[in-house]
């Protein structure tokens, strides 16, 4: 019997374990990308930003094989180091639960492991140079201009889109927005990012706490750090575009460099090289991308951020486009590919409202991280809910929720988590110690 066929367009996290997925139950895969193998070019100045892989995420690599595997590349960070203006630091811990942490993992270094076994996979054809120029929506029909410049066309049995946040495949279903009642909203932050780096010692150690996500908060703008397998650290400025601390506005280097004494005053000696790395690497932007729906006549479907593109402050990203993927097989394995049509429109409406959800609350998280990680009442809420955790595992806080309990959709953990998150400010903000609750008393209010 004949194998059924998927075009892939697009390499990246998402279409790559996607095409090892499909390929591992049987089905002949056809992976595009545009750009060049990745494995083979160096990777551009400040365009790498770490990634932060947490439970949901290494569940889908789990469902290929590739969890373990993909661990030995990650470091653990068990919770926030905050950097004051006065530069004092304190460790918010993620989770009361030591089981619970995140970590940092290159994308780069990811993709390309990832690109390593579907190579290695029969059934799997990746072709690099490859961009997509359109797409034949209702025949799973795209043309391909490759390196050569010919202009190839590939069918399949379906078609899927995870050609990112630019997707063309994305484009196609927009061109027919009357046909397919297509809904569409992209909106910026009026922030940008921009990296640096900390390097590492002579010695090759790590100059900060290597364990922590550490963030430098001052209110509308702020510095991350994630660390790096090589004892360096990937630096992350996110800042208006004007006012005081706008990029259009740190464009000169006696500016810039008053500005970094005022307001990162511990970071400076770590980072003697930061305005050769701020002239040269690009401002990037930060947006939210929506829409409805994700499939067109049962041929065509799109995942990832081609579907649903998000801000990087929940760190749920990349975990939520491998969730696409685990999600689709699950209801690949339940109902089959008899019906292709089906199959799209009942993952679509999974999937759409739990992406919603996760954009929401990356929207959230960017002002919490930005401005409210210092407050008193915050401090007392995280302590709050570190004590919780700690004595009632039963317990999840908004974040644990989230990160911590992939079993829970983000919509779900969305709506229980705000509530919690609204009962505990109240319960915190009449108390000046948390010494004085109760946690069992505490946690019948929450769930009451």
């Amino acid at each position: 019997m004949e194998k059924k066929k998927i075009v892939i367009v697009g390499a990246g996290l998402c279409g790559t374990l996607l095409a090892i997925r499909m390929a591992q139950r049987g089905y002949e895969v056809s992976l595009h990308e545009k750009r060049s193998d990745m494995r083979k070019e160096e990777m551009a100045a400040g365009r790498s930003i770490n990634l932060a892989l947490s439970a949901r995420g290494l569940m889908a690599l789990d469902r290929v094989g590739l969890k373990d595997r993909v661990l030995e590349y990650c470091i653990p960070m068990h919770g926030r180091m905050i950097h004051t203006k006065d530069s004092d630091t304190f460790l918010s811990p993620y989770s009361g639960r030591s089981e619970d942490y995140i970590n940092s993992v290159s994308r780069g270094g990811l993709n390309c492991l990832l690109l390593d076994e579907a190579e290695k996979m029969d059934d799997v054809t990746i072709h690099f140079n490859s961009a997509c120029k359109s797409v034949d929506l209702k025949n799973a029909k795209a043309t391909f201009k490759q390196a050569n410049e010919w202009d190839v066309m590939e069918t399949g049995d379906i078609l899927i889109g995870t050609d990112g946040a630019g997707s063309v495949v994305r484009k196609s279903m927009m061109s027919r927005t009357t046909e397919l009642l297509f809904n569409y909203s992209q909106n910026f932050l009026r922030h940008g990012y921009k990296e640096l780096s900390i390097l590492p010692a002579e010695n090759g150690e790590y100059k900060i706490e290597k364990n922590a996500l550490h963030i430098w908060p001052r209110g509308s703008f702020m510095i991350i750090a994630l660390p790096n397998m090589d004892g360096s650290f990937t630096l992350t400025m996110f800042h208006p575009y004007g006012g005081e601390a706008g990029f259009n506005t740190l464009n000169d280097e006696e500016v810039l460099t008053s500005f970094f004494e005022e307001y990162y005053p511990d970071l400076l000696p770590h980072i003697p090289h930061y305005i050769e790395e701020y002239k040269n690497n690009p401002v990037g932007t930060l947006g939210t991308i929506k829409c409805y729906p994700w499939q067109a006549y049962g041929k065509t479907l799109i995942m990832g951020d081609a579907a649903h593109a998000i801000v990087p402050f929940y760190g749920q990203g990349m975990n939520a486009s491998f969730e696409d993927v685990r999600v689709f097989d699950d209801m690949l394995e339940e109902h089959g590919d008899s019906d292709w049509k089906l199959l799209f429109e009942n993952y679509q409406d999974e999937r759409a409202k739990n992406a919603n959800a996760i954009a929401d609350l990356a929207i959230d998280n960017f002002h919490e991280m930005q401005d409210k990680v210092n407050d008193p009442d915050f401090q007392k809420k995280r302590k709050l809910e570190m004590k919780l955790e700690q004595e009632h595992p039963e317990y999840y806080s908004k974040y644990s929720l989230v990160t911590f309990n992939p079993e829970m959709s983000y919509a779900e953990a969305m709506k229980k988590g705000r509530a919690q998150d609204e009962k505990i400010l109240e319960i915190v903000s009449k108390v000046v110690d948390i010494a004085e609750l109760d946690t069992t008393d505490t946690l019948n209010q929450l769930m009451s």
